[in-house]
């Protein structure tokens, strides 16, 4: 899940200035205009600065600052990152209204209330069929099928160290998989 929380409030800026909130995200850059448009036009005294990179970078960096925290907005970081920044108690609580109509997966469990969920985001398998065709390799229907010989060394994923994308992926295998089942085909992967 991509998640919205608040980690500060924004001191007022002097008359006739704006307040500038700095937003830590993981979103896709193309995603970043549309929102900082909407919010400014939505409360015009409000200037965003967008820091931008992958959710665990995001999320080391937030622990890393917790003495002195520099965000002021998190938005689109997924919920594992939250739960751990909000246990190092650096999310102040934030209920939107309306928060109780979403499913429970997109809602903060625990209280005081302070995220709320914004996307889900599947794993899926990106193929591209003009090397395949080129190469004659078959096309994979099902993450085993990522195994077979025709596409050794063709695979590629994000770092799950540093990439909430490619956390998600194996998180995804050992839930479906089952722990010894995940990690084995994430050793032959």
């Amino acid at each position: 899940l991509a998640l919205l929380a608040a980690v500060g409030v924004a001191r007022p800026a002097p008359a006739g200035e704006r307040v500038r909130l700095v937003a830590y995200t993981a979103l896709e850059i193309e995603q970043l205009d549309p929102i900082r448009r909407a919010v400014e036009a939505a409360v015009p005294e409000v200037e965003i600065a967008w820091l931008r990179d992958s959710t665990g970078l995001v999320t080391d960096r937030l622990l890393a600052e917790k003495a002195a925290p520099q965000a002021d907005l998190l938005i689109g970081l997924a919920a594992s990152s939250l739960i751990q920044v909000k246990a190092a108690g650096l999310l102040d609580p934030y209920r939107p209204a309306g928060a109780e109509a979403l499913r429970p997966a997109f809602r903060d469990p625990v209280t005081p209330y302070s995220w709320t969920g914004m996307d889900a985001y599947l794993g899926v398998i990106c193929f591209n069929v003009e090397v395949a065709d080129r190469h004659r390799i078959p096309r994979p229907s099902f993450w085993r099928d990522l195994l077979g010989p025709t596409l050794k060394g063709r695979v590629v994923m994000p770092d799950p160290a540093a990439s909430g994308t490619g956390y998600l992926l194996v998180a995804a295998w050992l839930q479906t998989l089952g722990e010894e089942d995940g990690w084995a085909f994430m050793d032959a992967l």
